[in-house]
């Protein structure tokens, strides 16, 4: 039974262009976002928002990349990376912040470690 937990926290999924959802997400792994997700989403793992990546609703997570386009709050429990093609509209809470010369957000940031909620994703 362990090995089988472990491994469905190993994969990643993945949310090519071209693909709408409409819909809360909760994710044990890592994910990868390349259309559009009109929800919340709750990822245990990292997050990677590509550069036709359009979010529209809450994130919740352990690390993120952005390069793509979010509306909504963010919190990361550790690292958030805004690449130089993101955009955000909403407020962030997060550890660490990275953000590349280019980015663009608008928003409240709160960088507390001990205040940024854990995705908790429940096991089925």
């Amino acid at each position: 039974m362990a090995k089988e937990t472990e491994s469905l926290r190993d994969q990643i999924n993945i949310i090519g262009g071209g693909t709408t959802i409409k819909g809360d997400i909760d994710c044990n792994g890592d994910m990868r976002i390349d259309g559009k997700v009109t929800g919340n989403l709750k990822i245990s793992g990292k997050i990677v928002i590509g550069p036709t990546g359009d979010i529209n609703g809450q994130i919740t997570c352990k690390n993120s990349e952005i390069e793509g386009k979010v509306e909504g709050k963010i919190f990361v429990a550790e690292l958030l990376v805004l690449k130089s093609t993101a955009a955000i509209l909403g407020d962030i809470s997060t550890t660490k912040l990275a953000i590349e010369p280019g980015a663009t957000f608008t928003g409240n940031c709160k960088m507390d470690g001990s205040k940024a909620p854990q995705a908790h994703v429940e096991q089925k």
